[in-house]
């Protein structure tokens, strides 16, 4: 188990990394229910958009010619188009999320996956922990991002993990990721084990990131060596819980990892015994698992 200090350290960069944000947020409303949450300042580049949105008070809806999902989608990519090209947008992915009640429920509507944060809405994740039994030590691996990547280009991140296009079911999004990121069959990805659901609530550059990420132990052998497919990562690395403890509370250099995956780390060392369930870094992680586990 890892010492007092280096749970300390770990706690101090999650928790206001991971913090839900304080500032004034809008609900995006359909049909009542709220669909995403956008801050003041991004609110007031959709006014122009009157044909999309009506913003009333303290609250953004659609307009009532826009009463289903496909116009609403429709009316969502133009925006999206050209707050991309004004540079209000991350990166364009040319990929979309289904946005409505629950994961498996009728969608309201579809957004390109570069508008999520800048709308606030809720988005779902697979990420897999590599796992490697060494003898008697669990040892874990890493991958280094592009940088070239959209999003925390060059960081380390968890061996697996994507978000979950529009038709997509949970599993096969997570086979899918695990060939594409880490050259694993089918077979042993379909063997993963599901451990639970994250809960993400947190501010960035691009605006509200709300994302609910499942996440897998993915048991290896210690010659399953990862290679990546799609280029979107340049490097492995197999290290022991130890030093993915220390990795996770890195505030500085070349190898700190992406909050999303700090989190995920942070679960599987609680998990398996390598941080102290009640310490302080395993407090940080209390408040964002959410159960029960989703495993579609």
């Amino acid at each position: 188990m890892i010492d007092a200090t280096l749970d300390a350290a770990i706690a101090r960069r999650l928790a206001p990394l991971l913090a839900p944000p304080q500032d004034r947020q809008l609900p995006l409303r359909v049909d009542g229910a709220v669909a995403g949450w956008i801050a003041p300042e991004r609110v007031a580049r959709l006014v122009r958009f009157d044909d999309v949105f009506a913003i009333v008070a303290d609250e953004v809806a659609f307009t009532a010619l826009l009463d289903s999902a496909d116009a609403r989608s429709e009316a969502l990519a133009r925006v999206a188009r050209t707050l991309a090209t004004e540079g209000a947008l991350s990166p364009w992915r040319d990929e979309r999320y289904a946005v409505g009640p629950a994961f498996d429920a009728p969608p309201w509507f579809l957004l390109e996956r570069a508008a999520a944060r800048y709308f606030g809405i809720h988005s779902w994740a697979v990420h897999g922990n590599g796992l490697v039994l060494d003898g008697t030590e669990l040892r874990m691996w890493f991958a280094r991002r592009s940088p070239t990547k959209a999003i925390d280009p060059g960081m380390l991140d968890n061996l697996v993990g994507g978000g979950v296009p529009a038709g997509f079911r949970l599993r096969d999004a997570f086979v899918k990721e695990a060939w594409e990121e880490a050259g694993l069959r089918d077979a042993v990805a379909c063997a993963a084990t599901p451990v639970g659901t994250l809960q993400i609530v947190r501010d960035t550059d691009g605006g509200l990131f709300r994302e609910s990420i499942v996440v897998y132990d993915i048991a290896l052998n210690r010659d399953d060596i990862p290679a990546n497919q799609d280029g979107e990562a340049i490097e492995h690395r197999c290290v022991s819980l130890t030093e993915a403890a220390r990795l996770i509370a890195l505030t500085e250099g070349a190898d700190q990892v992406t909050p999303e995956a700090s989190l995920v780390v942070l679960d599987a060392l609680v998990r398996h015994g390598a941080i102290d369930p009640e310490g302080a870094a395993a407090r940080v992680l209390r408040s964002m698992r959410a159960t029960p586990s989703v495993t579609r």
